[in-house]
């Protein structure tokens, strides 16, 4: 095994914030949300977006609900210079979005962004230099003096072509890496942004504090926006805007942490989608604000087509347990976990308030376009109530909760031959082998039978034995009856130990079907199933299928 040589790696500082307030906070609205799925998730792809595909990420990002929107770099290709235009010139910008696009502080490339602008009604223009400690010593070689006469650059030339644009110009300004530059420093850039910008009501500033690279804990990320928030002149003005990615897997958690230590803007991508781990998945931001009674103010409601759309853009396949959205994340294999989702569904679908209180699911599939018949899947970890969930959802078999195991041991048993998860029609392939398709010992020919208050007789014709024999017998009832019939000829001494129906399909269709639970010395208990048009005839035929299934 290689050896990581000693401090090679160190841990983060902590923050000086020694009265921090946002682990007493609660998140209790949506904040103002940003998607750069079209800037910064499709820098990352392999085969970046062409002009069509960009227009269907955009058409579905309005329809998601985003009011802010990143449209791309229009200064650095022609493609994204040709789509702004055709959003412009198509107007396909509704009134009450505003699109935002990013620009280095050059004034060649600011030219030509409001160019690229030029006819929309409002726009973010964000500008961006970075200003970390390994930046500024390994890659500009520039002071922090330099940094921010840099970034006042950028800030004169917006506001230079500003003045010629007829729409609304909104600025926002990122010192990049911002989670690898010293506090002071951050805060002292930005401030000097927002006052050369003009900082006011009427001129608000979007200070973007970017875990370009996350390099710690997502309590420091909160930390750390809570001292900016405490140290930015004019708080009042400044929208805060949090722009995570997931180096170390937590840019969800530290987005959520940010937002209660201040934050009022979140920009993320769909699906996590951007440079190496990808940004901070909005999809999931959102979700769990729903699953908080917090109205995210976007629209999950159809996940699926989500899905489609970004798959087919980013050509990036959807991880099968990705939160929330992932093909297999409303699914359940486990047996215990089966049977407690079944429980909670069924008591879900019994009680009369709304509230969501099924285990393991934290939100209903429903809310997101899901369906429940995909809940519960089988393969070798599943238990009994699992394969008696998929019978009933799928083709309407109640079973009695005693005969769950039964069924969970032979469908076990397919499960472990063959390796892998069993679909829904072979599990009913299954259970119609060992219950319909039963080899006879003993079959039903004929019967009638006959009841009053007190009294049912019955005359029933089976073969046996190569015999085909007739016999009378009285009872409690028609199962009774029939029982003590079988009692004079039939060799195999049993009784029944419990017995329960249902109707199966459409009022206009509907099939009786009967269960039958047999016991005798020999065997601890086994169950018959019949299905007919005719309760009693049901119920014979899932005496004999018991029969049949028992003493085989």
């Amino acid at each position: 095994m290689n050896q990581i040589p000693k401090g090679k790696y160190h841990s983060y500082p902590k923050i000086d914030l020694p009265n921090r307030k946002w682990p007493n906070n609660t998140i209790t609205h949506a904040p103002i949300w940003c998607s750069v799925d079209l800037r910064d998730g499709n820098q990352a792809l392999v085969n970046p977006m062409d002009m069509k595909k960009k227009l269907e990420l955009f058409t579905l990002l309005l329809q998601l609900g985003f009011k802010e929107i990143e449209v791309g770099f229009p200064s650095a290709s022609k493609v994204e210079f040709d789509f702004l235009r055709r959003l412009i010139d198509d107007k396909l910008i509704p009134d009450d979005v505003t699109i935002q696009v990013l620009v280095q502080a050059r004034e060649h490339l600011i030219a030509k962004t409001f160019e690229a602008l030029k006819g929309v009604k409002k726009a973010t223009v964000h500008i961006y230099n970075s200003t970390s400690v390994a930046q500024r010593k390994i890659v500009f070689k520039k002071s922090k003096e330099e940094i921010i006469a840099l970034a006042l650059e950028g800030v004169d030339l917006v506001k230079k072509y500003e003045k010629e644009h007829e729409g609304e110009i909104f600025l926002e300004y990122s010192p990049e890496s911002f989670t690898g530059t010293e506090l002071e420093f951050a805060a002292q850039i930005s401030n000097a942004v927002t006052a050369r910008w003009g900082i006011s009501a009427k001129r608000k500033v979007i200070i973007n504090l970017p875990a370009t690279v996350e390099m710690a804990t997502p309590n420091i990320y909160a930390d750390q926006i809570e001292w900016m928030a405490n140290h930015l002149d004019n708080r009042e003005n400044v929208i805060i805007s949090t722009h995570t990615h997931n180096d170390r897997g937590t840019s969800v958690a530290a987005t959520e942490l940010a937002l209660l230590a201040g934050a009022d803007r979140v920009e993320g991508t769909l699906l996590s989608n951007g440079e190496r781990t990808g940004n901070v998945d909005i999809i999931t931001l959102a979700l769990n604000m729903t699953t908080q009674g917090i109205d995210s103010t976007l629209d999950f409601s159809q996940v699926d087509n989500v899905i489609e759309v970004m798959e087919r853009c980013t050509e990036i396949q959807t991880h099968v347990r990705h939160p929330y959205v992932g093909e297999l994340v409303y699914t359940a294999f486990s047996g215990s976990h089966q049977d407690a989702i079944n429980k909670g569904l069924a008591y879900q679908k019994a009680k009369s308030d709304a509230l969501w209180e099924v285990p393991y699911l934290p939100i209903d599939p429903s809310d997101v376009g899901r369906t429940y018949e995909s809940i519960i899947r089988i393969n070798s970890q599943s238990g009994k109530g699992g394969v008696a969930y998929i019978l009933e959802k799928n083709y309407g078999f109640q079973l009695p909760k005693a005969m769950h195991p039964e069924i969970g041991r032979i469908v076990q048993t397919v499960t472990e031959e063959k390796g892998k998860e069993l679909e829904a029609k072979e599990i009913f392939k299954i259970f119609k082998k060992h219950y319909f398709n039963t080899k006879e010992h003993i079959t039903l020919l004929d019967f009638n039978v006959a009841s009053n208050k007190k009294l049912a007789t019955c005359v029933l014709t089976y073969r046996y034995h190569g015999k085909e024999i007739t016999a009378h017998g009285e009872g409690n009832g028609p199962i009774d009856a029939c029982k003590h019939a079988l009692a004079k000829d039939y060799e195999n001494d049993f009784s029944i130990n419990s017995y329960f129906e249902h109707s199966c399909g459409d009022k206009s269709s509907a099939k009786a079907i009967a269960y039958i639970e047999i016991q005798s010395r020999e065997i601890l208990s086994c169950f018959g199933v019949g299905s007919d048009n005719d309760i009693t005839t049901a119920s014979i035929k899932a005496l004999f299928c018991a029969l049949n299934r028992a003493f085989n």
